[in-house]
């Protein structure tokens, strides 16, 4: 009806009045569809009103156009009200980046450094919109220069009264210092010209100019949070690698790479086309150059992967070119390289085994970088199959080129690319190397062989024996390298192998019941209390050491994948377990006969023991730990049943093979040991003792524990014999000594040796020149103390009439813990 009664006005009126009343009734959905509108449309909702006003103009002439649309201008007002209530895509980003201010003021006022940095880096993105980066809002600036402030303020804080805080907003402070002085550099006049007068700056009417953006080296490939904006597109729009990583190629470098793969599009001769592989893998490799933190981008990976099997493919074609180091460059280039007189091959410049290393460093790098317990990290480890052809490609055409006398390969090369073979396969079980092997086998020449060789090769086969519990080969092999005794001359990655070959051999002897051998090997590196680090499985960060940045950045770069490590919480179990085995006995033999003399196996379960001891309530076991120190208190209690119960209930035996075999063994350990440990404990109050008895008490063959009771006898452990006929154990009984005698024996003993250290450091110090009264001195001296050790020694032992002393005056309570261990 409104067109009708508008009486020749033109079409383009009429339309913008039905675009008036569509605004009217549709309000809320041109609201909600505000951020998508842009600047252009709100100036068209202004002409449209202008329009409508010319209108109203003309109607007012006409009695019924004035009738229709009323005398008062309310409704046209209110209409234009709400048509301007439609905001632009700037005044949105505007409003984005005051919200995200205030967020961060309130991060300030709680001083949550953790939000306050997640937060700016969004205020750094939303900053970089506006104006499409060609202005910078001055609220950004300020919000800059307060927060630098602020950040300026909480260090001096921290430095003056020094208040840990948590990791989360260490960690969140730390990030903001480094972006804050990142991005106040680049916006230096801009903040010099707020700290100079603040108000003027405000009131100004110009916008702060975004700095030139600076153009990236061709080695940053992987930009941070505060650069994202810089990699943005026109739209905003920005390409992310793996893990939310902005990922941008130089464009010198890719250009390269096209052109190096055009060219070996076109390559008309081997000799061409291994020169263009051997640049194109070179040029892959130095995108991630550089950069110590960043990894190789994944396709650039594989496709390098995919470039050197090429190369070993034409290689095999063409048994006149070789790929050596050292080579000649081929000069003439008007005619193509031919083989020279009087040689057999045509040398191309290049080291297979030097790319071979940077594509297998590479692939650890990525490993290391990614969080082991997510599918991506499975994905990426599926890669190591085509990364295992290509080394042992490698490794049979440098074995191939050794057998020509003539070129000399350096054994060096074929070394290192056979280490890398078996770093590959030494930790894995039988199973999984068999696939490998038989993978790579299959595109092998049928004239291939191989060979090992050095001393990571050998620690390699012998962990990999231990791991498939060919323990006495494993060991006799290792007896026979002698690597103990010069490992320290070699570098940091070989003994860490070695350290990884020792603790799998100690764990293929437990494995086969080999207690004392278990222990006696772990014992080196457990008893350190720095598994994770010699073992690189983690970085030890000592409390009160001064760690450079650069010492903290190798250790990190020598830590092992994920599914390299060995379970640290395991091998601290199976070590207790063992030092439990023997400890025990051996502390209730040292308990009952005062002047045996006392020594010590393990260190570290021995201080385990005297705090769990000094523990006034105990209560049910928690952890590996605990467990293993309650079974050892009822170990010494006589109760061995409660014992095995104690260790049958760790459940990380469930990740050792054969778990019901490995707690069978433990159960017939502890029930032997328990016998041992009850002979030591009551030998002093017997004077015969059944072995039926025993072989009822500990469950036992009287086989089993006659052939216990006998050995012990044979080490002079326990004074007693053995009457067959009878089936009984007599006790031997010699002169009784009391408490005051032993304790009198023991510091004589004590004072002899004193004595003796001291006339060793006189004699040290005075550089032999001591007299020869001195020495004739303590010879005598000497002299006595052997005297007085053979009578010990016959006390000690079944070799004389006299038997082992009994405990005398000694207050012995709770078997074997309650004065050895404290004694």
């Amino acid at each position: 009806m409104s067109k009708f009664f508008a009486g020749g006005d033109s079409s383009s009126e009429s339309s913008s009045d039905e675009e008036e009343l569509y605004s009217e009734e549709e309000e809320e959905k041109v609201q909600g569809q505000a951020e998508d509108s842009s600047e252009e449309d709100s100036d068209e909702d202004d002409d449209d009103e202008s329009e409508e006003d010319s209108d109203d103009e003309g109607a007012g002439k006409t009695g019924a156009s004035r009738f229709l649309r009323g005398d008062s201008s309310d409704s046209e007002d209110s209409d234009e009200e709400r048509v301007k209530t439609v905001k632009s895509a700037k005044d949105k980003r505007f409003g984005e980046v005051e919200a995200t201010i205030k967020a961060i003021d309130n991060g300030r006022k709680i001083n949550d450094w953790g939000s306050i940095s997640s937060e700016f880096d969004k205020l750094n993105r939303q900053a970089a919109k506006i104006g499409e980066g060609k202005q910078i809002p001055k609220i950004y600036i300020k919000a800059l220069v307060e927060l630098e402030e602020f950040m300026n303020e909480t260090i001096a804080k921290q430095k003056v009264t020094p208040k840990k805080m948590n990791a989360t907003n260490a960690r969140g402070l730390n990030a903001v210092k480094q972006k804050v002085k990142k991005i106040t550099k680049d916006y230096q006049d801009q903040v010099d010209s707020f700290r100079k007068d603040e108000d003027a700056f405000m009131e100004s009417e110009d916008e702060a100019p975004a700095p030139k953006v600076k153009k990236s080296k061709p080695t940053d490939l992987y930009l941070d949070e505060t650069t994202a904006a810089e990699a943005a597109d026109d739209d905003g729009f920005v390409t992310l690698g793996k893990g939310g990583k902005v990922l941008q190629f130089t464009p010198r470098e890719l250009e390269q790479i096209k052109i190096m793969e055009k060219l070996l599009e076109v390559a008309n001769t081997p000799y061409l086309s291994l020169r263009v592989l051997l640049t194109l893998v070179s040029a892959r490799f130095d995108l991630s150059a550089g950069s110590t933190t960043s990894t190789m981008p994944l396709e650039q990976w594989k496709a390098a992967e995919k470039d050197l099997q090429t190369l070993f493919e034409i290689l095999e074609k063409n048994k006149d070119h070789i790929v050596i180091e050292g080579a000649e460059e081929w000069e003439d280039d008007d005619k193509p390289p031919t083989v020279p007189e009087g040689e057999k091959y045509l040398k191309v410049p290049g080291s297979i085994v030097s790319y071979v290393e940077r594509l297998d460093d590479e692939l650890t790098r990525s490993l290391q970088a990614i969080d082991p317990h997510t599918s991506e990290y499975i994905e990426r480890l599926s890669d190591e199959g085509n990364l295992y052809n290509t080394i042992f490609q490698g490794m049979l055409y440098y074995e191939h080129l050794q057998k020509d006398s003539e070129l000399q390969i350096p054994q060096d090369s074929v070394n290192r690319i056979v280490m890398r073979r078996l770093e590959h396969v030494y930790f894995k079980p039988a199973s999984v190397v068999k696939i490998l092997e038989e993978n790579a086998w299959k595109n092998a020449p049928a004239d291939a062989v191989e060979g090992i060789i050095r001393a990571r090769a050998m620690l390699c086969q012998i962990y990999f024996l231990a791991l498939h519990d060919e323990y006495y080969k494993a060991r006799d092999m290792m007896l026979m390298s002698h690597l103990q005794e010069s490992i320290n001359n070699f570098d940091v990655l070989t003994q860490i192998l070695y350290n990884r070959t020792l603790v799998q051999v100690g764990l293929c002897a437990f494995r086969k019941g080999l207690v004392y051998d278990a222990q006696n090997t772990l014992q080196e590196i457990c008893g350190s209390g720095r598994q994770k680090e010699l073992l690189a499985q983690g970085v030890m960060i000592q409390r009160y050491s001064q760690v450079s940045p650069e010492q903290e950045r190798l250790e990190k770069q020598r830590q092992l994948p994920f599914h390299m490590h060995i379970n640290l919480e395991l091998l601290e179990c199976v070590y207790l377990t063992c030092s439990m085995l023997l400890e025990i006995p051996l502390l209730a033999q040292t308990g009952s006969s005062p002047d045996i003399k006392k020594r010590v196996i393990s260190k570290t379960y021995r201080r385990m023991l005297e705090y769990h001891e000094r523990q006034i309530f105990t209560g049910p076991p928690e952890n590996t730990r605990d467990h293993v120190m309650q079974a050892s208190r009822a170990l010494a209690a006589g109760e061995w049943k409660k014992s095995i119960n104690f260790v049958h209930s760790i459940k990380i035996w469930d990740l050792m093979p054969d778990t019901e075999g490995i707690k069978t063994m433990l159960s017939k350990q502890i029930q032997e040991e328990g016998l041992r440990t009850y002979l030591f404990t009551y030998a002093p109050f017997y004077d015969t003792l059944s072995v039926s008895t025993l072989a009822t008490m500990f469950e036992l063959e009287d086989r089993k524990v006659a052939a216990i009771i006998s050995k012990m006898i044979s080490h002079e452990e326990l004074a007693a014999a053995l009457d067959q006929v009878s089936a009984t154990v007599i006790f031997r009984k010699g002169v009784e000594l009391s408490r005051l005698q032993s304790l009198a024996l023991t510091l004589s003993d004590k004072a002899a040796a004193l004595i003796e250290t001291n006339e060793r450091t006189l004699e040290q110090r005075t550089q032999g020149t001591a007299n020869a009264f001195d020495r004739r001195g303590a010879n005598q001296r000497g002299g006595h103390r052997g005297g007085r050790g053979g009578r010990g020694g016959g006390r000690g032992g079944g070799g004389g009439n006299t038997g082992p002393r009994q405990a005398g005056g000694t207050q012995f309570t709770g078997g074997a813990l309650g004065a050895a261990v404290r004694g």
